[in-house]
């Protein structure tokens, strides 16, 4: 894959919207630009952090249990036009996820943080 077929990072409040489809015309506007990214054949970016800020503000705003948050994202980030962490799918793909100890959260932190790409910022 090139940077020319990664057409765009989503922020949190496009991922939001895609998960709990409110408010109704910033969901329209969500859904017709992901159309978009999908017939030019691109991809999005979603970040780690996009997936954490998501599922705390679908829980915490929204007063979604965790587990349906966790079906939500489980549904929309396998999708060929998002490009996640592996690590975040791996996650998200682990039955009771929603109520392990830790929680997901938490586990998503601790995957990044044993990710070799922090090594290079100690390598001088």
């Amino acid at each position: 894959m090139s940077r020319a077929d990664i057409q765009a990072g989503l922020d949190t409040s496009v991922v939001l919207r895609l998960l709990v489809g409110q408010p109704e015309d910033q969901y329209v506007a969500a859904i017709a630009f992901m159309a978009g990214i999908e017939d030019a054949g691109a991809r999005v970016m979603v970040s780690n952090l996009v997936v954490a800020e998501a599922c705390f503000a679908c829980q915490h705003h929204y007063g979604l249990p965790e587990q349906e948050v966790i079906g939500g994202l489980r549904a929309l980030l396998p999708a060929p036009t998002f490009l996640v962490h592996p690590d975040a799918l791996a996650l998200l793909a682990q039955e009771g996820i929603a109520s392990a100890m830790p929680g997901f959260l938490d586990r998503l932190i601790h995957a990044a943080l044993d990710s070799t790409s922090w090594l290079c910022l100690f390598r001088g």
